[in-house]
């Protein structure tokens, strides 16, 4: 495969066309011929999926009606990215509670070592770590840092992200640059940091805190939208190449979709200040955590919170622009504000 670094070094040569291309997809054979296989292909195709699709569905059913019983995890080390305040912090509590060591990642040293004490007295091992995930290099750092300390990671939260109120006009190069780095990217270091071992020891799950924004497109919020419609799509092919690497029965993904929550206070005051503190619903970060967890020990691939937007946020896609924005023009009472100034 060619290095991305090398692109455009080469002159670009085009892909055959017209007849050089029916030439290659037949063989030098005859179409015709090729044309009644390639139907015939089809026919057993559906056939197949048919037949196979059959115990898929019985599976699902049963679901519905019989519980999944929760795996255990106790003894087993998580890492939570941003653990040391709001809701990564109640989802190492909540880990704790099943039994998990915890190693607590932060930049926030004064609030990790609070969290870290409080993680202890619940009688298991935690220690935090300081380190900027969005650097390749700081993860490596840091994975090596855990295995010394703690041992190998076996539940990885990448919980630790930033919300800034930017028009695509607003912010400087490279303030954009670094949301991107922090809220996508940051997942693609640690993923790749601690997958290795996951899979050489035949245990492990992965777990990306993203938004409903991930589903709801929202002016003056271009970045955070963009990373987290990033984020999403990364985690559905990431468990789609788990699967075609035949580990996806011992490496697990959960990626959560949480609605507004009242963790930092920029939040709250920005919801103040869009007249809408009162039109929505803000959920504890308590309850999302607990939700986050539940995610885990049943290997949901996905959690909503609350439950009810799953269905609701799949289907709000398909639905005309104008009707979208009629319906956030009724919660806003009017156009989103601008928050911040365009630069001059």
């Amino acid at each position: 495969m060619e290095r991305i670094s090398d692109i455009g070094a080469t002159p670009y040569e085009p892909a055959p066309r017209g007849e050089s291309l029916r030439k290659l997809q037949n063989g030098g054979r005859s179409s015709g011929l090729e044309t009644l296989k390639f139907a015939l292909s089809v026919v057993l195709d559906c056939l197949t999926f048919v037949v196979l699709v059959i115990p898929i569905l019985v599976r699902y059913a049963v679901g519905l009606f019989v519980t999944q019983p929760k795996k255990k995890i106790a003894g087993q080390l998580a890492l939570v990215t941003g653990g040391a305040n709001g809701l990564g912090r109640e989802i190492c509590l909540q880990l704790a509670k099943e039994g998990c060591n915890i190693a607590v990642n932060d930049l926030d040293a004064t609030n990790g070592a609070k969290t870290v004490d409080d993680l202890q007295k619940m009688g298991v091992k935690a220690k935090f770590y300081k380190a900027d995930i969005s650097n390749f290099d700081a993860v490596q750092g840091l994975r090596k840092e855990i295995e010394n300390s703690l041992g190998s990671v076996d539940i990885l939260v990448n919980n630790a992200g930033v919300l800034p109120l930017m028009s695509l006009r607003e912010g400087k190069p490279e303030d954009i640059q670094k949301v991107l780095e922090i809220n996508l990217l940051s997942h693609f270091w640690t993923i790749r940091a601690f997958i290795d071992g996951m899979i050489k020891r035949q245990r492990g799950h992965i777990v990306a805190v993203a938004s409903v924004a991930s589903y709801l497109p929202q002016g003056r919020m271009i970045c955070y939208v963009a990373s987290k419609y990033g984020l999403r799509g990364m985690m559905e092919a990431f468990s789609d190449e788990l699967y075609y690497e035949g580990v996806s029965n011992q490496i697990n993904t959960t990626i959560t979709f949480p609605f507004f929550m009242p963790t930092r206070k920029e939040l709250i005051d920005m919801l103040c200040k869009l007249k809408i503190i009162g039109r929505v619903p803000i959920f504890a970060p308590e309850r999302m955590a607990h939700l986050t967890v539940k995610g885990i020990l049943t290997n949901s691939r996905q959690v909503f919170l609350p439950r009810i937007l799953g269905p609701g946020l799949k289907e709000y896609e398909f639905i005309p622009n104008d009707l979208k924005r009629l319906g956030r023009k009724l919660v806003f009472q009017g156009d989103i504000p601008r928050l911040m100034p365009l630069p001059a």
